[in-house]
């Protein structure tokens, strides 16, 4: 198994408010470049983020299973890129503080073989880096 990724960020919004935008559509197609998202946050929903594949078709560009939600403090689901058979954790921990949220983002439980893990290594920071600047001031910059 390869070493858990963990990321720590602080947002400057409530944690209703960081839950939100990390698992609703409008926020989804955001950050994720026009991805839609489908998702059912109930253990044992299902998680998509949906986008156009090779061929122009639509195709799940992620999915991946609710294992535990405790809105808005925790949701954990499997990760599986694209339609590819290996599958790894996410768990995303939002702790109210003073005048923000801390959020913990730990992406474990990777395959040796998994080429995911690379992509989300670079992945994940961009990704929430674009998701605070969206809560905090209403807008966000272009992937790169």
């Amino acid at each position: 198994m390869s070493t858990p990724l963990q990321f720590v960020f602080y947002f400057a919004v409530k944690p209703e408010q960081l839950w939100e935008g990390l698992f609703s559509r409008e926020s989804n197609r955001i950050i994720f470049a026009g991805a839609d998202f489908e998702a059912d946050l109930k253990p044992g929903g299902s998680m998509k983020w949906l986008g156009s594949g090779p061929d122009g078709k639509p195709t799940a560009l992620v999915q991946g299973e609710v294992l535990q939600s405790e809105p808005p403090k925790l949701l954990q689901y499997t990760f599986q890129l694209g339609q590819g058979p290996l599958k790894s954790r996410v768990t995303a921990e939002l702790v109210p503080e003073t005048e923000a949220t801390k959020l913990t983002v730990t992406h474990d439980q990777w395959d040796e073989k998994d080429p995911a893990y690379a992509f989300c290594s670079d992945g994940w920071p961009r990704i929430l880096s674009r998701l605070k600047t969206l809560l905090e001031t209403g807008k966000t910059f272009e992937p790169h």
